[in-house]
């Protein structure tokens, strides 16, 4: 069993990255529900992203990281809503939105590889 993957060790680090904003957001701005949308939604990707690994088929496996490109597509939109809305500044934006869209582009990479080789 290969015990390095990156997308499932990328997705725990933003899955924490998240949990850390959720709380600066509710302690130190007093942004509860944009906030919530945003801690469901980043921290269901990696959880996705961990049953995928354990999936049942090839089709549960692409099932499940299709899931997970959704949720980072939502995570993507509530960091742009936070942002635009100032709850959170240029700097503290562009540190967490590089890697939810790092996130993207792998979960991309993989679902679209994954459909291409499932047809075969």
């Amino acid at each position: 069993m290969k015990h390095d993957n990156i997308v499932r060790d990328k997705s725990k680090a933003f899955a924490i990255r998240i949990v850390k904003l959720y709380k600066f957001l509710c302690e130190e701005k007093k942004e509860y529900v944009l906030s919530k949308q945003l801690l469901r939604s980043g921290t269901s990707v990696g959880a996705n992203i961990k049953e995928a690994i354990r999936g049942q088929s090839k089709a549960d496996f692409i099932a499940k990281m299709n899931i997970s490109l959704k949720e980072i597509s939502e995570t993507e939109y509530w960091l742009e809503i936070l942002h635009e809305t100032d709850y959170l500044n240029k700097g503290e934006f562009n540190s967490i939105y590089t890697d939810c869209q790092e996130l993207l582009k792998i979960l991309h990479s993989i679902v679209k590889t994954s459909k291409n080789n499932y047809a075969l």
